[in-house]
């Protein structure tokens, strides 16, 4: 049986390009996971919606116009051809030209697209969000691509990006920088004084496992841009792009690896720590700093420019934040914008075929153009929303997250473990006396007299131990209960937190305050079963009060005193 070489290179670089694109797309899972861990519990249901959205919108937007941009701004400044059937053609293509090219191409632009709500987290609004990604989908990351993928002046000039390092991770950066800029910092996020607030993340473990799942999209990233494994010579097989994947599988792994050692390296020299979220960041810096070179780079350059890129990593959070007082919250600057540039800048300096200073020039020029579009296209955008007063949130939403305020839900809507509910959940035999059924906290003493007393019986305790309480009370007989989570400072001892290499004092810890109205259980037995469930031991158990109450009405009944509790 013969087959036709040119079907069968065409069949396995459609597929390969299939499943890179699939990888790609993972991605978003993990930006998804890396983003909400680092934004606080009330905002993260905003930043996984700016997710999905940013997915969703730009994908249609790069579909109908994006597409079509980048062949135009391509021809319009590279000196080829283009025209307004360029805006058109991804309709009509054939089926291989949409895996190809314009899923291929889809994937990359909205990878740029969600770098940018890391930046913008916990006030920007929603709907100038989503503007803006319809926006950078269809207009300013195209243009982008049609300077340098799509034959533009750069790509004429000899500028080289291989995987986007500049292209797509770098202009992200950038423009999470300057729309960060322009919307301006959380509240509280400086003092009066200008000194930096630190505003830790609510999840490290949504961060950390966010930044595998991204390293290992990247594989997809990287190695998937040689896009095409066959080429047919001479009626036989060769290999294209695919020639080079050793090589670019090699730079991805060292990447990754040099850049959280680098990222360490500097964390421990700047804060006397190794800090887990400088170490998560500085591994995907790494990968940034690779992905431009990531096919002409020497393996010890590929190793170089990671550590580099992981090592810049702190300092440049700390110029941006303390310094340039803008609010990054995912880092995305340092992490993708400066990784970007330097990667690429440091081409002419690592490459298999020795130092270049043509290709020196034309990197520089490269960045130089990226950046100023990018930041002009972003500033104009979210400076025109700032204008009209609908960039951010109200002051008041913002204190109260963006969670409720822009979608009316509440992430972690529940605390304490769920194995018993506030209310006495599992029925639970009482231990005292005769009784054997589970009953309110009203009712009759031993004897069969109404008590005259109604107590409040009030405990701090540790939230771990809101389980263990609940069903000591349960079992005390006094299973009705009101729970409110607290922070309070007293005999525990304060500690000093790290987020991100910046030090901050917790002094007030956290807490839950459990509130227990009896009018016939003994209160000493209610007192005794807190008391006994909730110690640890240590410093922090917390402390019982009991108060009286002068009255109380059941709102159902307008019976009062001892009955209506």
């Amino acid at each position: 049986m013969t087959v036709d070489p040119a079907v069968l290179a065409e069949g396995v670089n459609l597929l390969w390009v299939a499943l890179v694109c699939f990888l790609i797309f993972f991605m978003h899972a993990g930006f998804a996971m890396l983003e909400s861990g680092q934004v606080r519990a009330k905002n993260v249901a905003n930043q996984l919606t700016k997710n999905l959205l940013t997915w969703s919108v730009g994908i249609v937007a790069y579909f109908f116009v994006g597409f079509g941009i980048e062949a135009i701004a391509g021809g319009l400044t590279g000196g080829g051809s283009y025209g307004a059937g360029d805006l058109t053609a991804v309709m009509s293509a054939a089926d291989g030209a949409w895996i190809n090219e314009w899923l291929f191409g889809a994937v990359f632009a909205m990878t740029a697209a969600t770098i940018v709500s890391g930046a913008v987290a916990g006030r920007a609004r929603l709907r100038a969000y989503v503007a803006y990604t319809l926006l950078l989908a269809a207009i300013i990351y195209p243009v982008v691509v049609g300077f340098t993928w799509a034959g533009g002046f750069l790509d004429a000039l000899g500028f080289h990006d291989f995987a986007g390092g500049m292209i797509v991770h770098g202009m992200g950066g950038i423009a999470g920088l300057t729309a960060a800029y322009v919307i301006g910092p959380r509240l509280d996020r400086y003092a009066e004084d200008g000194s930096t607030n630190v505003v830790p993340g609510h999840s490290m473990t949504f961060a950390v496992l966010g930044t595998l799942v991204l390293a290992f999209g990247w594989y997809g990233f990287n190695v998937g841009t040689t896009a095409t494994v066959f080429a047919v010579e001479g009626g036989e097989l060769v290999l294209d792009g695919y020639a080079v994947v050793g090589r670019v599988a090699l730079a991805t792994t060292v990447g990754m690896a040099m850049g959280a050692i680098g990222a360490s390296i500097a964390a421990l020299y700047l804060t006397g720590k190794v800090d887990t979220l400088y170490v998560a960041n500085g591994l995907l810096a790494g990968l940034v700093g690779v992905t431009g070179i990531a096919d002409v780079v020497t393996w010890w350059g590929a190793m170089l420019v990671a550590l580099l890129a992981g090592l810049q990593l702190p300092f440049v959070f700390e110029f941006v934040t303390d310094r340039m007082k803008i609010d990054d919250v995912c880092a995305v600057f340092p992490v993708h914008g400066s990784a970007g540039a330097l990667g690429v800048l440091a081409l002419p300096f690592v490459h298999v075929g020795g130092f270049s200073t043509s290709l020196l020039i034309s990197q520089v020029v490269g960045v130089t153009v990226i950046a100023a579009w990018t930041v002009t296209a972003t500033a104009v955008v979210f400076g025109a929303f700032r204008a009209v007063g609908q960039a951010r949130v109200s002051p008041a939403h913002e204190r109260e997250g963006l969670d409720v305020s822009e979608h009316g839900v509440d992430t972690y809507p529940e605390f304490g473990k769920p194995d018993l509910a506030a209310d006495g959940g599992r029925a639970v035999r009482a231990r005292s006396g005769d009784r054997t059924d589970l009953r309110t906290d009203g009712g009759t003493d031993a004897d069969g007299t109404p008590d005259d007393g109604i107590k409040l019986v009030m405990a701090i305790v540790r939230p771990d131990k809101l389980s263990d309480v609940k069903r000591a009370l349960a079992e005390a007989g006094a299973p009705s209960l009101t729970v409110t989570r607290v922070s309070g400072r007293g005999s525990q001892p304060a500690k000093t937190g790290q987020w991100r290499g910046e030090e901050y004092t917790v002094d007030l810890h956290e807490k839950v305050k459990i509130e227990c109205v009896v009018a016939d259980v003994p209160v000493d037995d209610v007192v005794t079963a807190i008391h006994e469930a909730a110690a640890t031991g240590e410093p922090g158990d917390g402390k019982v009060f009991v108060l009286p109450v002068e009255g109380a009405v059941q709102i159902r009944t307008g019976e009062g005193g001892p009955t209506a509790v």
